[in-house]
């Protein structure tokens, strides 16, 4: 125990444990693998892999779309709405350019539109005739149960233009919400020195992830700006398909900047601050609104509640002291 406990011996064991962590220290890092770089390749094969997923997700998504885009009538449909002349009767000018900002394109859609609003109407009346025939009471009479499925028959004709309208705003919201983000794609790929078909193309790939019918609309004004004599027309078609305010006024931009011959690249920049800017106050305009449309549910639903559990207490006491 003293040879142990001595001075020599605790010195020689504590140099010992020196030497070993020296050598600890100097020689592990050479057996040690490189752990960032192993990590970084399988962050990278891995990212590969979801956007392969994302791509066919896509590509199975727009299938529906891309079949739209080539879309006929059928045969018979045809025959029928030709035959009873429903297109001038149920169909306008405005017609196919509500169809295309809903992203149906082609006569096809036009034909199912047209006898859409025919039947309708029809299918509607019979239904509610049969309902209100079956369930209300034979205390009405039946001149007024033919006069309220005569209503709801009237009613029913708005409905293939109420649909055509919710498609619409579904789209536009759509195509909103990822345009300041494919503006900022558009000026990386054109200030990187890419010709503005390139960058539709480059962006309409990339931007398909978050807005499928954005990429169908910048895929077609692509290839419109390959064809078409006026570029201008390119443009302007691509505004008058989506509708959206933010792209007529970037569309407007790139025309004005052809004609002028000032940088597209700063045009693009300009317009993506604008439409981001735009983004950010509907989303805070959203924000703003949501406590004035939280008032009633809570005076209707919380309210009754919170004096019933106050309330009742007091009733019960109230009750056994009389």
């Amino acid at each position: 125990m003293e040879n142990l406990l001595g001075t020599q011996m605790i010195a020689a064991i504590l140099a010992m444990i020196a030497v070993s962590g020296t050598v600890f220290t100097v020689v592990m890092p050479f057996f040690e693998r490189d752990a960032l770089k192993s990590r970084m390749k399988s962050v990278a094969i891995e990212r590969d892999k979801l956007r392969a997923r994302e791509r066919a997700r896509v590509a199975a998504e727009s299938t529906q779309a891309r079949t739209a885009i080539r879309a006929q009538p059928k045969q018979n449909l045809k025959n029928i709405v030709d035959r009873l002349n429903l297109q001038k009767a149920f169909s306008d000018e405005d017609t196919q350019a509500k169809l295309r900002m809903a992203g149906f394109r082609g006569t096809g859609p036009l034909y199912t539109f047209v006898l859409a609003r025919l039947i309708t109407p029809i299918v509607v009346f019979f239904i509610a005739l049969f309902y209100v025939f079956a369930f209300l009471p034979d205390t009405y009479p039946s001149i007024t149960k033919v006069c309220i499925a005569l209503v709801l028959g009237g009613i029913g004709t708005f409905g293939p233009n109420i649909y055509l309208k919710n498609k619409i705003t579904k789209r536009q919201a759509d195509i909103r919400r990822a345009w300041p983000d494919t503006l900022d794609l558009m000026l990386i790929c054109v200030e990187s020195g890419m010709s503005i078909e390139a960058a539709f193309h480059r962006v309409a790939e990339e931007i398909g992830t978050q807005s499928i019918p954005l990429a169908e609309e910048l895929s077609l004004t692509n290839a419109e700006l390959s064809y078409l004599s006026d570029r201008r027309q390119a443009y302007e078609n691509l505004g008058a398909r989506t509708g959206v305010e933010g792209v007529k006024n970037v569309m407007m931009a790139l025309i004005q900047a052809e004609r002028y011959g000032t940088p597209v690249g700063q045009a693009i920049r300009v317009m993506a601050d604008d439409n981001r800017e735009a983004r950010m106050q509907e989303a805070e305009k959203k924000a703003a609104s949501l406590p004035p449309k939280l008032t009633v549910p809570m005076i209707v639903f919380f309210l009754p509640v919170l004096f019933v559990i106050i309330m009742t207490p007091a009733a019960f006491q109230i009750m056994d002291a009389f």
